[in-house]
């Protein structure tokens, strides 16, 4: 059971205060009242609404997004100016403590996971999981068999030593490719190839763990995952 006011506020990304302005104003029901307070609680079997539209509880909340160019991975752009990947998230999916499980650079696309669950990210992104994520990539030039060794014995980046990654063609001119991965060095995938004289074009990641980017989100839209959708991602 839990305080009306909390869950508003969790749920439609409001402050405690605002929560319980718009239970006095009447806008919101419990199993059909209108008879609630802050005070009053509800638990996961009660119906909850705020202006007739019910609030589907989560404890947490699991979104793909297909991240555009040009916003940055972070849950706070004030400060350089630029959107976030939650600035763009559809307001109705909008709510407290959300953040990017992992980062893509500004100008990197495709799959971003954004969750308000912390052991799920940390779990996911830790170093001793490995959790593999594949890369769709453009190159300026075709890359060479010498550079698929690299990545498959673990490219070594100045001081830094990568774990092994694969390089696999998706063109006869070998300037397209799939890279994949099981770490997230800054820049990672890039200074990789440029080690190579090679310059990344295009960058997309379109999977992580064993599932992939839905393809059907536009650049920009977002869903919530499924069950089983996240037993795709999650490191047993």
């Amino acid at each position: 059971m839990e305080r009306l006011d909390k869950i508003l506020a969790k749920e439609l990304n409001i402050s405690r205060n605002e929560a319980k302005a718009v239970i006095r104003q009447g806008r919101v029901r419990l199993n059909g009242s209108a008879d609630v307070s802050a005070e009053s609680k509800a638990d996961f079997g009660d119906v909850l609404t705020f202006d007739g539209k019910e609030l589907a509880r989560r404890d947490f909340v699991y979104i793909m997004m297909n991240k555009p160019k040009g916003v940055i991975s972070s849950t706070d752009g004030k400060r350089s100016g630029e959107k976030t990947v939650i600035d763009i998230l559809p307001e109705e999916m909008k709510r407290k403590n959300l953040f990017p499980a992992g980062r893509l650079d500004r100008d990197t696309t495709g799959f971003m996971l954004i969750t308000d669950d912390g052991a799920f990210a940390h779990d996911i992104l830790s170093p001793k999981k490995h959790i593999p994520k594949t890369y769709s990539v453009t190159l300026d030039r075709p890359f060479t068999d010498e550079t698929v060794r690299d990545f498959e014995n673990g490219a070594e980046l100045g001081k830094e030593k990568c774990l092994p990654a694969s390089l696999e063609p998706l063109n006869g001119e070998k300037t397209k490719a799939l890279v994949t991965i099981r770490q997230g060095k800054y820049h990672q995938i890039k200074r990789m190839f440029k080690k190579h004289s090679l310059e990344v074009l295009e960058l997309k990641r379109i999977k992580m763990g064993g599932l992939e980017l839905d393809e059907s989100l536009a650049p920009g839209e977002a869903r919530y995952l499924k069950e089983d959708e996240l037993s795709l991602i999650k490191p047993d």
